[in-house]
């Protein structure tokens, strides 16, 4: 069964869409806002990534007949609400950060103007994809710091959900990961793959040495030999035997990596294969990718520590009503929360940086129509009238996101914890 994105959604979204329906309030004018109150404990930025999804997404939400039906029989909604399901489509605005810029506490990452009935639905999609899609990139985005110039495989479809694993795999991408060992992804987003093979093709062989044979006889000497499902140092030694001197690569995935790496060079340097690479798998994240900085390692395999809570800790981004229309097409008046530690702001926003020789210093926002002398915006246009306006192809968003990066000055691009390098709030002049 085939489930259209406007029942990828909690409950509670219909209920109310039928209160605003029966109240006639659906067709009253509404701002939402997509944002983070805080970052996990100890990150100085955030990574926004989803939004290529998300709008792909938003264009197909809407509900079918049998669909409706269901909704009806269930008591989701009432026969006045299925009727205005039946002909609903997405006709607001939506604007957003790129994708693949930074983020910081209080940053507006995505804006939805429209009606209150159709802006109120959006709520569980917009949060599902970006706070998935941001936790994994800001994940990302820290271990390709870590990395420099080693490329990183990710390499975690088998930790995790089979359609989160394709998600993780492109946001990993656009943060800086030069592959994935997802085929999906490959095939739907247009990531580079790779992989060759598990130390179950190694035991199904007779001999370690048959194995790395069958191996190379498919993929060629260019290949990557996994040379510790025994002893590495042999491993090595029939890699090479094997392979020859023109061995591509050989993985470790198990041991202390800074040492068996080490070893790993000297060998293969003595046995006259000094162009082949060393990648180490085996429980990476950044943490353990800036201890291994001295460590003669070419490449790192990053899973589990990526697509899993334990790498990425939610990006905690809510989707909060901010100004509301009391008549259709009426004027818009700030609403905001004040319960105690989620506190919001309200009215509609307009988000503004400023750089000093190429670096942020300041990110905030206003809630008039001025442009502040010398920011520039940082939301962009994505959906007018319900149609998407603006599209970027991953590799420009990838690069977008590297662009972000660089932005940052050099300590706020460590691995160590610290505050948000900003916190983004209501200021009425950049230099105030």
């Amino acid at each position: 069964m085939t489930v259209r994105p406007g029942l990828l959604t909690d409950r509670y979204e219909l209920t109310m869409l039928t209160a605003f329906v029966r109240d006639g309030s659906a067709g009253h004018p509404a701002v939402f806002e997509t944002f983070a109150r805080r970052l996990p404990e100890g990150r100085r930025y955030g990574v926004v990534a989803g939004l290529g999804r998300l709008l792909t997404l938003l264009e197909d939400f809407r509900f079918d007949a049998a669909e409706v039906g269901w909704l009806h029989s269930e008591g989701v909604v009432d026969d006045v609400t299925a009727a205005w399901l039946r002909d609903f489509r997405f006709s607001g605005d939506v604007d957003a950060y790129p994708e693949g810029d930074l983020y910081f506490p209080g940053s507006p990452v995505l804006t939805v103007r429209g009606t209150l009935g159709e802006a109120v639905m959006l709520e569980t999609l917009v949060l599902s994809v970006l706070n998935h899609d941001s936790a994994v990139a800001s994940a990302a985005a820290r271990m390709t710091l870590a990395a420099g110039d080693r490329p990183l495989v990710e390499m975690g479809s088998r930790r995790t959900h089979e359609d989160a694993a394709v998600a993780s795999a492109r946001a990993a991408y656009l943060a800086g990961f030069a592959s994935t060992s997802n085929l999906a992804a490959g095939r739907l987003h247009g990531v580079p793959t790779t992989g060759t093979a598990a130390h179950a093709f190694t035991l199904a062989h007779e001999t370690e040495a048959e194995a790395f044979a069958s191996q190379v006889a498919v993929q060629g000497t260019g290949t990557t030999l996994l040379v510790d499902t025994y002893d590495v140092e042999q491993g090595i030694r029939t890699a090479v035997e094997v392979a020859g001197t023109g061995l591509g690569a050989v993985r470790i995935d198990s041991g202390d990596l800074a040492d068996t790496s080490a070893a790993a060079r000297r060998l293969l340097d003595e046995l006259g294969a000094t162009g082949t690479r060393i990648i180490a798998t085996s429980d990476l994240d950044e943490f353990v990718i800036t201890a291994l900085q001295d460590a003669p390692i070419d490449g790192y395999g990053v899973g589990t520590r990526l697509v899993t809570g334990s790498g990425h800790p939610t990006a905690s981004m809510v989707y909060k009503l901010v100004a509301v229309g009391y008549e259709p097409g009426g004027e818009l008046r700030p609403v905001a929360k004040k319960s105690h530690d989620k506190v919001s702001v309200g009215g509609l926003k307009t988000a503004w940086r400023a750089h000093d020789d190429g670096i942020l210093t300041r990110e905030w926002y206003r809630v008039d129509d001025v442009r502040p002398e010398g920011a520039s915006p940082v939301q962009v246009p994505v959906v007018r009238g319900g149609r998407v306006v603006h599209t970027s192809s991953l590799d420009d968003v990838r690069a977008h996101c590297a662009a972000a990066l660089a932005t940052l000055p050099e300590p706020a691009r460590t691995v160590s914890a610290g505050t948000p390098y900003l916190t983004v709030r209501l200021e009425e002049e950049p230099d105030e």
